[in-house]
């Protein structure tokens, strides 16, 4: 499976990169087939654009590939009910280091609290999971209570491609391919609107852009919106992955 043992892995281990995507498919047309990945400030505290996106979050929080849990520990420290999905192990393993909650788990397997989520995160270039953005946030949509935001990071660059990548590292060193995406602020919002998103924000921070989507409430009648208290089979701290 990509991202487990590969240099991602060892990556996450060490804190350090360089660390890169390279595109497969379809072939760049000039330099620039390798995609730097910024593990050093994944490993790292969040910084002042995560704080902005950390302080939109309402509870419980559904982190999706949390990578090696710097926002899922920030929020639990906070004590906002927070988990971490993602399919590396060793992203889990770090998270829950950190003293967050984490599962080793795709996103469109089958995950607790099932449309009960208050805030699903998709950052650090996630919303190119599975290589199918329309997929993606449609299967968000069915994880995100009625009323729910999702907070989404968008590349910096106006793009919108469906590419097959590899992780490798500077010597060459690389996985499996899988499918990935990049989409920039434009196309994002178009893939949003057309899985039932709505935008209700969008800013940039240290170059790095963000959008807030909200689901649409449902009727009056519908007993998804009764309050809804912490959902108790969000897994607590663990000391081992």
């Amino acid at each position: 499976m990509p991202w487990t043992n590969d240099p991602y892995a060892h990556a996450l281990r060490t804190g350090r990169g360089p660390l890169y995507l390279r595109r497969l498919a379809p072939r760049a047309l000039r330099a620039g087939e390798l995609l730097p990945l910024d593990v050093e400030r994944w490993c790292a505290a969040p910084d002042a654009a995560d704080t902005g996106v950390l302080l939109r979050c309402t509870g419980p929080v559904l982190d999706v590939g949390c990578g090696p849990g710097r926002l899922v520990a920030a929020l639990a420290v906070r004590g906002v009910p927070v988990l971490g999905v993602d399919v590396s192990p060793d992203a889990v393993a770090r998270t829950r280091r950190l003293g967050g909650a984490a599962l080793r788990r795709s996103v469109f397997n089958r995950l607790p609290s099932e449309g009960r989520w208050g805030t699903a995160l998709l950052m650090d270039g996630n919303v190119g999971i599975g290589g199918d953005p329309v997929a993606l946030l449609s299967r968000l949509r069915e994880l995100a209570r009625p009323g729910g935001r999702l907070l989404v990071e968008a590349a910096a660059d106006d793009v919108d491609e469906r590419l097959t990548v590899r992780v490798e590292d500077a010597h060459g060193h690389h996985g499996r391919p899988f499918p990935w995406a990049r989409l920039g602020p434009t196309a994002l919002l178009h893939t949003a609107v057309a899985t039932g998103w709505t935008l209700t924000g969008r800013w940039t921070t240290d170059n790095r852009h963000f959008l807030q989507l909200h689901r649409p409430s449902a009727g009056p009648d519908d007993p998804r919106l009764a309050p809804q208290s912490c959902p108790t089979t969000i897994p607590r701290r663990a000391t081992r992955p």
